[in-house]
């Protein structure tokens, strides 16, 4: 798989590795990154992803803080720092606007960023992926006592060279992989990042809760999970789906976390997703035009905001947000009292 892998530096001074592969014509689709990634060893497991997802469009991907050849020693995990990542690589990347592919706990930073950035993401595809963790969920005494057990076989065995303890988290998130399979998954787990940091990244993505921001997600919403899936259950992603506004849920039959190439299920989530992200690629974006603070604007305005409003949730004085408001609806050949709604319409039909 031939890639460019590039670094940049968060807000808080983290250094991060992203990398691109393929090209197209399609909106760049960025893989929000999750527990656990190495761009280098990545691709033994998830090669078949990249190829079909990131057909005919740029594929980005990066490393969550702490993993892979981003910063080993990042202090911060929280969901703020995650999202602050996601901005800072479309920034270095050069990204105006977006697909979203957020798997598993990549799913809430992407609907966190969407929620936050409406104007940069097209649409959203989520797979696997839930809104609270499994620390907000409700639980049985049985359930907490699994999650704090797991916890600990991270802790005191993740970089031991017998993988039994590795094994467990193989076994909930590739059930049916065979044993080449089962050895790449372990190994790439195992350099990934430290014992510590792959328990903390586990403490803190069961804290995460964005249940109440799935809820003004405006762009288009793909919702996909597999009916069997031991990592994430099955009613978290269709609670998911029922709280994000108009998202389509497609259920697919497995128990495979990460769909292998030869899973049943894996074509028809190449097709849904392909469809979902192919629909509105025919025609020319009509927000094209526009720069990125008109866009801005433009997504608050969808949001039924008022100048004033837009102006503070910006910075902005009433009167800047009348000009760009003014130049917006001249590039869109929008004009009279119904110019306001017509622009709100055309940003929610571009998804």
């Amino acid at each position: 798989m031939q890639q460019e892998i590039r670094f940049c530096a968060a807000p808080d001074g983290v250094t991060l590795a992203y990398a691109t592969v393929g090209s197209g014509p399609g909106t760049p689709l960025v893989r929000v990154a999750t527990w656990l990634t190495h761009l280098e060893r990545d691709a033994a497991i998830y090669a078949h992803w990249f190829d079909e997802l990131g057909r005919g469009r740029p594929f980005v991907r990066y490393d969550m803080r702490g993993c892979g050849l981003s910063d080993r020693d990042a202090a911060d995990l929280s969901l703020t720092a995650r999202v602050a990542d996601l901005a800072t690589v479309l920034d270095a990347a050069g990204l105006e606007r977006v697909d979203l592919l957020g798997l598993s706990g990549g799913a809430a930073v992407a609907i966190a960023y969407a929620v936050r950035h409406p104007e940069r993401v097209r649409r959203l595809v989520l797979y696997g992926g839930y809104a609270r963790g499994r620390g907000r969920r409700p639980h049985t005494a049985a359930e907490r006592e699994q999650d704090a057990l797991l916890v600990s076989l991270t802790r005191v065995g993740w970089g031991l060279e017998t993988p039994a303890f590795r094994r467990v988290f193989t076994t909930l998130f590739m059930p049916d992989a065979d044993e080449r399979e089962v050895g790449e998954y372990e190994d790439m787990q195992r350099v990934s990042a430290s014992p510590e940091t792959a328990a903390r990244i586990r403490e803190t993505s069961a804290e995460i809760d964005v249940s109440d921001l799935a809820r003004d997600v405006r762009a288009a919403t793909l919702v996909v999970h597999v009916r069997d899936d031991g990592v994430t259950p099955f009613e978290e992603g269709r609670r998911m789906a029922t709280l994000i506004p108009g998202a389509r849920f497609v259920p697919l039959d497995g128990r495979n976390h990460i769909l292998l190439a030869r899973d049943p299920a894996w074509h028809r989530l190449v097709a849904a997703v392909r469809e979902f992200l192919d629909d509105v690629r025919a025609g020319p974006d009509p927000l094209a035009g526009l720069t990125a603070r008109e866009r801005a604007v433009l997504a608050l305005v969808a949001q039924g905001l008022g100048n004033d409003e837009i102006g503070d949730r910006l910075g902005l004085s009433v009167r800047t947000v009348e000009r760009h408001i003014s130049h917006l609806y001249r590039k869109l050949g929008l004009a009279g009292g119904s110019a306001r709604a017509a622009a709100a319409a055309v940003f929610l039909r571009s998804g």
